[in-house]
């Protein structure tokens, strides 16, 4: 069969049904190459493939036969579901049982043909197969009981392939797609993007090797190579995007920021608090980045609560009173961007406090509207202005700090001297928004991209690579950290007592819970898990009476999560009972308690987040983490909830134990999960940035590495996609 690496798919494989050609798109597989690069999540040794007949107690088996009368049944006293069928075959059948997945049995019909592996449970003549894994491809036995290289009589240790599957895709059927390919030699032409030099150096094997070392390995170490030589390969072509990107900005050049260290240091002084050292370091990385004649590019990470608005408000105060070059008149303009509409009205509301002694005009845009300060009317209030007059005001260059949500990217607004672009949450944009931020001026803008989620260093050597990173790894004075504990449901009422405590105090109170509304109970598949709406109306009949309670959730409209919001920090809610809506963009400083409902739903990162919010003031504080299971996963990941000292120290034992997709979330950074893995590997990730940064060295536009250029090209787009 002669194929061709970018050939679609379903050219070569014609009998797909519509329903698999969906599944193939929505696993990002259109091309021969996408499908060679689908790689297995994991790998199963299922045991003799064998017959029921042939079968003992105990044993790891695969089996094909015929379901029969698939049902659903409870247990006689807890009442757990439990999905049964029987699985026949020419030697005879065997039940099989899946605890607490009824849904299983609905998947399933009699007489469907289908691969089944699993342990065999029970004993003598009571023996059955416990919650197997099914496969129910359309694939002949026969066809089956060989792997891709090795017949079905050598095979007792073969490792099964295990992919990323999609409804009408299993397993299976990509096992045997890959097998076709392969066996028409199309992997041997492909070009590798990775110079052999490199491969030499670092032991890697060859790409054809790779993609049948990870496809069909033979023995572990066979994936465990071609897993470390892939992951390398993303990682380098990353970092090669990175050095292009700052290799072409150091050729830019940047709006000159007149630095005036005395005025600076005056502003600083007038702060409501004493800055840290740390925040004084960033401020000052900042100020040498904006005395270089071209633009900065800067990471400033920074735990919950360490300051970093500060740390902006203060480089902005250089910028917005620095005049336009040749100018005698006018200011350079600053725009900070937001992800969300409160957390824009938040960041504008403490920079009118730090800046109510400074004549400078700071405005604010949002999607629903447009205010200035100082006021006409009063200087110590902002006012309202309609789209059109706030437009035309930063346009003229009137207003020198624009704070705002993504309307501030809108093309319909323009700045006249734009020189600092600053990113609050920058994971939440992409590299599009980025992009539009940047171009809002003629000449590149300095760019200060901030975030409180805890990233792992060798995360943030892959993924800002084109940015000096600044961390902010210090508390402001008299700041008391969060006293943490983790509850099982029959301490509950501990909480519930400090919870009266505080009240009683004054002090306010979050509950988080992981759903909107109740699950229904006629879904099988439903969540069954802590809802917004209905613990709002428990805790207020049966716990906290007197209390005031209020919710707040993502499918409330923009103005009722502002008035819930203004209800809250005015005080007049004593409890807020929300989803992790209130992660980011939350500042309500006599807030002193957080409860977290199911609690081992969500990551750890987020869960950080989450107690951040109540590390506003100089008050105790508590986190209350309640999880509804207590197996050993969980256990483990709240013990480090609970002992973490700051968010690195989680991001750095999070990506121990899993690897970077539970901190941060793979799908979130847009990485592939085996290049995830290759975080673990500080040397890798080091390795993979020494040889990019020689390599655009010598080749900046990669015009002897046109394959590699390419394989460039995906990865950042892979990485950045909207």
């Amino acid at each position: 069969m002669d194929v061709n690496i970018e050939d679609t798919v379903d050219k070569h494989f014609t009998r797909l049904k519509s329903e698999q050609k969906k599944a193939l798109h929505k696993l990002g597989i259109r091309t021969i190459r996408d499908l060679l690069y689908h790689f297995p999540a994991r790998y199963e040794s299922a045991g003799q493939t064998g017959t029921i007949a042939g079968i003992s107690a105990g044993a790891e088996v695969t089996l094909y036969g015929t379901v029969r009368k698939p049902d659903i049944r409870r247990t006689w006293k807890s009442r757990r579901p439990i999905a049964e069928a029987w699985l026949e075959d020419a030697s005879g059948k065997i039940k099989m049982m899946w605890f607490s997945q009824p849904y299983i049995a609905k998947s399933l019909h009699d007489g469907m043909v289908v691969k089944v592996s699993g342990r065999v449970a029970g004993t003598g003549a009571k023996v059955y197969l416990a919650n197997p894994t099914i496969d129910k491809s359309s694939i002949a036995p026969d066809a089956v009981h060989d792997s891709l290289f090795i017949k079905g009589t050598e095979q007792d240790e073969t490792l099964y392939p295990m992919y990323p599957e999609s409804q009408g895709i299993s397993s299976l059927w990509l096992m045997h797609a890959i097998k076709k390919v392969f066996e028409a030699h199309t992997h041997e032409h492909i070009e590798d993007p990775i110079p052999a030099d490199i491969l030499a150096r670092y032991k890697l094997p060859s790409l054809s090797a790779a993609l049948i070392f990870i496809h069909a390995p033979q023995k572990k170490s066979d994936a465990t190579a071609a897993r470390k030589r892939f992951a390398f390969e993303e990682v380098f072509a990353l970092q090669i995007v990175m050095q292009q990107r700052r290799r072409a900005l150091l050729k830019e050049e940047a709006l000159p920021v007149a630095v005036d260290r005395k005025a600076l240091a005056d502003f600083v002084a007038s702060f409501p608090f004493p800055a840290t050292k740390a925040q004084m370091h960033a401020i000052e990385a900042i100020v040498t980045d904006f005395e270089k004649p071209h633009p900065m590019l800067r990471l400033l990470e920074g735990d919950v609560g360490s300051g970093k608005t500060a740390v902006a408000a203060a480089t902005a105060y250089l910028v917005a009173t620095s005049l336009p070059k040749d100018r005698i008149a006018g200011t350079l303009q600053v725009a900070y961007l937001c992800p969300t509409e409160i957390l824009a009205k938040q960041h504008f509301s403490t920079f009118v406090s730090y800046f109510r002694d400074h004549p400078i005009p700071i405005g604010l845009i949002t999607g629903s509207e447009c205010r200035k300060f100082p006021s006409r009317v009063r200087y110590e209030e902002s006012a309202k202005l309609s789209k059109a007059a706030f437009k035309k005001m930063v346009a003229n260059g009137e207003i020198p700090i624009v704070i705002g949500t993504h309307a501030l990217i809108e093309k319909s607004l323009s700045f006249k001297y734009f020189a600092y672009a600053i990113i609050d949450e920058q994971h939440r944009f992409g590299t599009m928004h980025r992009q539009k931020l940047a171009t809002k001026g003629e000449i590149a803008p300095h760019l200060l991209s901030m975030t409180a989620t805890p990233i792992p260093r060798t995360l943030a050597l892959t993924l800002y690579g084109d940015l000096d990173l600044t961390i902010l790894d210090e508390m402001p004075v008299g700041r008391k950290a969060v006293a943490t504990e983790v509850l099982e449901p029959k301490k509950r009422e501990q909480a519930y007592s400090r919870v009266r405590a505080e009240l009683a105090a004054g002090h306010q109170v979050y509950v988080i819970c992981p759903r909107i509304d109740e699950p229904d109970p006629a879904k099988e598949l439903a969540l069954i898990a802590k809802s917004v709406k209905a613990e709002a109306a428990r805790l207020q009949k049966d716990i906290f009476p007197r209390a005031a309670l209020g919710i707040l959730h993502s499918k409330m409209k923009p103005s009722e999560k502002e008035e819930t919001m203004k209800r809250f920090e005015d005080g007049d809610i004593n409890i807020l009972v929300a989803t992790s809506v209130v992660e980011v963009g939350v500042n309500v400083q006599n807030a002193t308690v957080i409860l977290i409902e199911g609690a081992e739903r969500f990551g750890l990162a987020q869960l950080h987040q989450l107690r951040g919010r109540v590390l506003r003031s100089t008050h105790q504080s508590y986190c209350f983490a309640l999880p509804e299971s207590s197996g050993e996963t969980t256990r483990e990941r709240m013990k480090a909830f609970k002992n973490a000292k700051n968010g690195f120290e989680l991001a750095e034992y999070d990506l121990a134990q899993r690897g970077a997709g539970e901190l941060a979330g793979g799908r979130q950074w847009g990485v592939s999960d085996i290049a995830m893995e290759a975080l673990k590997n500080i040397k890798l990730v080091e390795a993979a940035r020494t040889e990019a940064a020689r390599l655009v060295a010598d080749d900046p536009d990669l015009k002897n590495h046109l394959i590699l250029a390419a394989r460039a090209l995906v990865a950042d787009k892979e990485m950045h996609l909207e």
